[in-house]
């Protein structure tokens, strides 16, 4: 791969190949795979994710919004999204789009059938959801029988999936906490079903629920994080190769004595002369001012280089005095040799923070299969 010139997003899609096909080998040949890819494909290219995994068969995507979801269909997703968390303000493009709503609320479903009746749909896919114990979304246990005589009102709307969310399938700690979650969605998902009387996909499980409660797979499954090449421990991110590599370049050198200062508020003194690498990315681009302060660490030839001072807007600045280094020369963030997991560590964050919040305005470049 030549050098890049500027600040950009690299994105492997033999990567995400790989970790969907890992994923997949942990499943039964007839449960679904949902791919999330809310969040700009997690701080990727949703777009460019999604037409990979459309092409690798994906059985469904899940957005959060509606509006990420109108965005893939314009750009040619055929495939089912379901919207995981839609606003009542603008149901009707969920409908204009064939986008599939997660109805968690009582509130939200009879909105949502008012529209698609005013829209004359007939059997419109939904699907719902219920709180095991995450406590975020939706129903209650004790809203079932509720959510069922809703529904039996009308012909409008057709239940596609029942489906919850684990809060901490990953920490193996709270094991007993994630097997009553399981346990308790068995119970609910069963009944609902009995007496919605009909055929219904069920769906449990994220990354860390599909390696660590194979038993909670049901009929599908939904992945994010692993899709993207990290899991939520280091045993998990073996498996994984990270999709995206963020690089950029030395804009410009400067060599700064003893006491003098670098960046904003004199964030950083000098304390013996050091070299100092400028680089046009900040926290505008996603590199948070957390990073600051040596917090933060970039690779430079294979060798470590802190940020120094405080995070700009649009640069930070390096302390490469140990490194040969030229203007030009190129930077690395995170990426399959110098993980993000560990960069987020560092800043007491998570990958989810890092990658997610690249901005849009950082160069994209496939690289693809």
């Amino acid at each position: 791969m030549p050098k890049v010139t500027e600040t950009t997003l690299e994105i492997n899609l033999a990567a995400l190949k790989h970790n969907f096909e890992f994923l997949k080998s942990k499943l039964q040949n007839n449960t679904l795979f949902l791919a999330v890819v809310k969040a700009f494909a997690y701080g990727s290219d949703a777009v460019v994710v999604a037409k990979c995994l459309q092409k690798l068969e994906v059985d469904y995507f899940a957005v959060a919004y509606i509006n990420e979801g109108v965005a893939l269909r314009k750009a040619g997703i055929t495939t089912p999204i379901l919207v995981l968390h839609p606003q009542v303000s603008n149901l009707n493009l969920a409908i204009e789009h064939c986008l599939e709503p997660s109805l968690y609320t009582l509130k939200i479903l009879q909105a949502f059938e008012r529209v698609a009746h005013q829209r004359n749909q007939k059997n419109y896919p939904v699907h719902i959801k219920f709180n095991t114990g995450l406590n975020r979304l939706g129903f209650e246990a004790n809203e079932l029988d509720l959510v069922v005589e809703e529904l039996s009102k009308t012909s409008t709307l057709k239940v596609k999936s029942v489906f919850s969310h684990l809060a901490a399938s990953e920490d193996l700690e709270e094991k007993a906490f994630t097997l009553g979650q399981i346990n308790l969605y068995k119970s609910l998902s069963t009944s609902f079903i009995e007496k919605l009387g009909c055929p219904v996909i069920r769906h449990l499980c994220n990354t860390s629920g599909v390696l660590n409660y194979p038993e909670a797979h049901f009929d599908m499954v939904r992945c994010g994080i692993g899709l993207y090449g990290y899991g939520n421990t280091d045993k998990e991110a073996q498996n994984f190769q990270p999709i995206a590599t963020l690089k950029s370049v030395i804009s410009q050198i400067h060599l700064v004595t003893k006491g003098k200062s670098v960046g904003y508020n004199r964030g950083f003194i000098s304390p013996e002369g050091s070299k100092i690498a400028t680089i046009p990315i900040g926290h505008a681009d996603g590199i948070g001012r957390h990073f600051g302060h040596g917090v933060g660490i970039v690779e430079i030839g294979s060798k470590k280089a802190p940020i120094v001072g405080n995070v700009c807007m649009d640069m930070i600045m390096v302390d490469v005095s140990d490194i040969e280094c030229n203007e030009g020369d190129e930077v690395v963030f995170f990426g399959p040799e110098f993980s993000a997991e560990t960069s987020a560590a560092a800043a007491n964050t998570i990958s989810y923070e890092l990658i997610t919040g690249i901005s849009q305005r950082v160069k994209r470049e496939v690289l693809d299969v």
